[in-house]
């Protein structure tokens, strides 16, 4: 395992430090080390909030700010933060409108975030994310997983909230997108767990994994590499398909590497996915 750390134990945190370092002007790191949340808070605004498990940066710390995530909850490498996390940020963030939890359909995830929202009290409600369309079920949700489309739903309804947007239609709003949300992965390679020091699972040089969860769960399938186009054409045939009559008029596309593909390569994976859609 090649990783720039210094110990497994403490990556997490040194890199929370140095993340909060960076943005100062937009974020700060609570003093206890559990949540992420913006530095200056807006008064009378729905706080949105949100968290996972750490290893899919940006996501969620890196959408706190104007617009978006009012706190973010990091929890260790594919680890669901903890209740009290959760709680310790909506109360640093709730400035009197109440709070909207963004929670990816993931079991650890949705148990925990009930638990904080039952722990905080007060004014909360929550939409679940679950738009992969690779499998219903997987090895830690019951239906589908969410990725990529809790994303959108935070976009949307951040922008709504720092409108004015009050809990209740917000939370509609939020629901309404992520019914509305599609998506699909693929793997090429798997990522390695840092205190796991060896890769997730085990694919040829000649293999991809279609569907793959992002924590490595088994997707729809191993298949040969295949070509850029079919890659595309197959999950936008997916997406499109399980839409059905909603996949009408415009859409927001949004392809997403998790960090480890290139710019280079997710341009062009945008370029045919376009071109497909615009077809359809």
């Amino acid at each position: 395992m090649k990783k720039f750390m210094n110990a497994a134990a403490d990556i997490l945190t040194e890199s929370l430090a140095g993340f909060a370092a960076a943005h100062a002007d937009i974020l700060t790191l609570d003093p206890s080390g559990k949540f992420v949340r913006r530095r200056e808070l807006k008064r009378g605004k729905v706080a949105l909030v949100s968290g996972g498990g750490s290893g899919h940066e940006p996501l969620h710390a890196g959408f706190v700010g104007h617009g978006m995530l009012d706190a973010a909850c990091p929890g260790q490498v594919f680890t669901s933060p903890t209740p009290d996390q959760i709680v310790e940020a909506a109360a640093a963030v709730d400035t009197g409108a109440g709070c909207l939890f963004v929670v990816k359909n993931y079991e650890g995830d949705v148990m925990n975030f009930e638990m904080g929202a039952e722990m905080a009290g007060g004014h909360v409600a929550s939409v679940i994310t679950n738009d992969d369309v690779a499998v219903e079920d997987s090895t830690w949700t019951t239906g589908r997983r969410g990725v990529a489309g809790t994303l959108v739903v935070e976009r949307i309804a951040g922008a709504a909230a720092e409108n004015g947007m009050a809990l209740e239609p917000l939370t509609a709003l939020a629901k309404r997108v992520n019914a509305n949300a599609r998506s699909m992965g693929v793997a090429l390679t798997s990522c390695t767990v840092p205190a796991a020091g060896k890769p997730t699972f085990e694919i040829g040089d000649g293999e991809m994994e279609f569907g793959v969860g992002i924590h490595g769960e088994p997707g729809r399938r191993r298949d040969r590499l295949k070509s850029a186009n079919e890659i595309a054409e197959e999950i936008c045939t997916a997406i499109v398909h399980d839409l059905g009559d909603r996949a009408r008029g415009n859409a927001l596309l949004f392809v997403n590497g998790f960090g480890g593909t290139p710019g280079m390569e997710l341009y062009l994976i945008y370029g045919i996915a376009r071109s497909l859609l615009e077809k359809q």
